[in-house]
Protein backbone atom coordinates (compact mmCIF):
# COMPACT_ATOMS: atom_id res chain seq x y z
CA UNK A 1 0.00 0.00 0.00
CA UNK A 2 1.09 3.75 -0.91
CA UNK A 3 0.53 7.08 1.11
CA UNK A 4 -1.83 8.16 -1.98
CA UNK A 5 -3.55 4.94 -1.62
CA UNK A 6 -4.10 5.59 2.14
CA UNK A 7 -4.53 9.43 1.59
CA UNK A 8 -7.01 8.30 -1.49
CA UNK A 9 -9.18 5.72 1.39
CA UNK A 10 -9.12 8.28 3.86
CA UNK A 11 -10.85 10.90 1.77
CA UNK A 12 -13.63 8.92 1.49
CA UNK A 13 -14.54 8.39 4.94
CA UNK A 14 -16.43 11.58 6.40
CA UNK A 15 -16.71 10.38 10.36
CA UNK A 16 -13.94 10.52 12.12
CA UNK A 17 -14.82 6.78 13.68
CA UNK A 18 -14.58 5.15 10.42
CA UNK A 19 -11.29 7.04 10.03
CA UNK A 20 -10.19 5.21 13.28
CA UNK A 21 -11.48 2.13 12.12
CA UNK A 22 -9.24 2.34 9.07
CA UNK A 23 -6.45 3.01 10.98
CA UNK A 24 -6.90 0.21 13.52
CA UNK A 25 -6.74 -2.16 10.03
CA UNK A 26 -3.14 -0.79 8.80
CA UNK A 27 -2.25 -1.72 11.96
CA UNK A 28 -3.08 -5.08 11.34
CA UNK A 29 -1.41 -5.16 8.26
CA UNK A 30 1.63 -4.59 9.89
CA UNK A 31 4.98 -7.34 9.20
CA UNK A 32 4.86 -9.27 12.63
CA UNK A 33 7.76 -7.96 14.88
CA UNK A 34 9.61 -11.18 16.22
CA UNK A 35 9.58 -11.44 19.86
CA UNK A 36 13.37 -10.87 20.10
CA UNK A 37 12.91 -7.46 18.42
CA UNK A 38 10.53 -6.27 21.24
CA UNK A 39 13.74 -5.23 23.16
CA UNK A 40 14.31 -2.05 25.21
CA UNK A 41 17.02 -0.83 22.19
CA UNK A 42 13.77 -0.97 20.13
CA UNK A 43 11.63 0.75 22.26
CA UNK A 44 10.38 4.38 21.08
CA UNK A 45 10.75 6.48 24.14
CA UNK A 46 8.54 9.68 24.27
CA UNK A 47 4.67 7.22 23.67
CA UNK A 48 2.37 6.58 26.28
CA UNK A 49 1.95 2.70 24.49
CA UNK A 50 4.31 0.71 24.27
CA UNK A 51 5.82 1.18 20.62
CA UNK A 52 9.07 -0.40 19.21
CA UNK A 53 10.91 0.16 16.05
CA UNK A 54 13.47 -2.11 14.54
CA UNK A 55 15.75 -1.02 11.49
CA UNK A 56 17.55 -3.14 9.58
CA UNK A 57 20.05 -1.38 6.76
CA UNK A 58 19.59 -2.73 3.07
CA UNK A 59 20.82 -1.34 -0.17
CA UNK A 60 18.61 -0.29 -3.64
CA UNK A 61 19.72 -1.31 -6.82
CA UNK A 62 21.80 1.52 -7.35
CA UNK A 63 24.19 0.59 -3.82
CA UNK A 64 22.35 3.34 -2.16
CA UNK A 65 21.20 2.56 1.25
CA UNK A 66 17.87 2.25 2.36
CA UNK A 67 16.25 1.59 5.90
CA UNK A 68 13.57 -0.81 6.37
CA UNK A 69 11.30 -0.92 9.87
CA UNK A 70 9.25 -3.57 11.55
CA UNK A 71 7.43 -2.05 13.90
CA UNK A 72 4.57 -2.84 16.92
CA UNK A 73 2.43 -1.35 19.25
CA UNK A 74 0.61 -2.74 22.31
CA UNK A 75 -2.27 -0.09 21.46
CA UNK A 76 -4.26 -0.73 18.08
CA UNK A 77 -4.89 2.50 17.29
CA UNK A 78 -1.00 3.44 17.57
CA UNK A 79 -0.21 0.24 15.56
CA UNK A 80 -2.26 1.84 12.80
CA UNK A 81 -0.11 5.02 13.00
CA UNK A 82 2.86 3.10 12.75
CA UNK A 83 1.67 1.27 9.59
CA UNK A 84 1.06 4.62 8.21
CA UNK A 85 4.68 5.90 9.36
CA UNK A 86 5.91 3.09 7.75
CA UNK A 87 4.33 3.21 4.57
CA UNK A 88 5.93 6.59 4.51
CA UNK A 89 9.80 5.51 5.42
CA UNK A 90 10.56 2.31 5.26
CA UNK A 91 12.60 1.24 2.23
CA UNK A 92 13.52 4.62 1.18
CA UNK A 93 17.25 6.45 1.55
CA UNK A 94 18.00 8.15 4.24
CA UNK A 95 17.73 11.69 1.85
CA UNK A 96 14.07 10.45 1.20
CA UNK A 97 13.21 9.98 4.87
CA UNK A 98 14.71 13.50 5.67
CA UNK A 99 12.87 15.11 3.06
CA UNK A 100 9.82 13.77 4.20
CA UNK A 101 7.34 15.43 6.70
CA UNK A 102 5.41 12.78 8.00
CA UNK A 103 3.86 15.41 10.89
CA UNK A 104 2.84 17.41 7.71
CA UNK A 105 1.08 13.84 6.35
CA UNK A 106 -0.54 13.21 9.55
CA UNK A 107 -1.85 17.02 9.80
CA UNK A 108 -2.83 17.00 5.98
CA UNK A 109 -5.43 14.16 7.38
CA UNK A 110 -6.75 15.74 10.24
CA UNK A 111 -4.77 13.56 13.17
CA UNK A 112 -3.75 17.14 15.03
CA UNK A 113 -7.45 17.60 16.02
CA UNK A 114 -8.04 13.89 16.43
CA UNK A 115 -5.10 12.58 18.60
CA UNK A 116 -4.81 13.08 22.44
CA UNK A 117 -1.40 15.13 23.22
CA UNK A 118 0.03 12.21 24.16
CA UNK A 119 -0.86 10.16 21.20
CA UNK A 120 0.56 13.21 19.35
CA UNK A 121 4.13 13.50 21.52
CA UNK A 122 4.59 9.75 20.46
CA UNK A 123 4.03 10.20 17.16
CA UNK A 124 6.92 13.35 17.09
CA UNK A 125 9.11 10.45 19.03
CA UNK A 126 8.17 7.92 16.62
CA UNK A 127 9.16 10.62 13.38
CA UNK A 128 12.34 11.47 15.35
CA UNK A 129 13.36 8.36 15.74
CA UNK A 130 13.41 7.11 12.36
CA UNK A 131 14.50 10.85 11.25
CA UNK A 132 17.83 10.14 13.37
CA UNK A 133 18.26 7.17 12.28
CA UNK A 134 18.84 8.34 8.76
CA UNK A 135 20.77 11.22 9.78
CA UNK A 136 23.24 8.19 11.39
CA UNK A 137 23.25 6.72 8.39
CA UNK A 138 23.98 9.67 6.30
CA UNK A 139 26.89 10.14 8.77
CA UNK A 140 28.26 6.79 8.33
CA UNK A 141 28.10 7.23 4.16
CA UNK A 142 30.45 9.67 4.70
Amino acid sequence: MTIDEIRDNFALLDEWDDRYRYVIELGRTLDPMPEAEHSATNKVQGCTSQVWLSRRFDRNDAGKPLLKYLGDSDAHIVRGLVAILLTLYSGHTPQQILATDALAVFDEFGFREHLTPQRSNGLRAMVERIRSDAREALAAAS
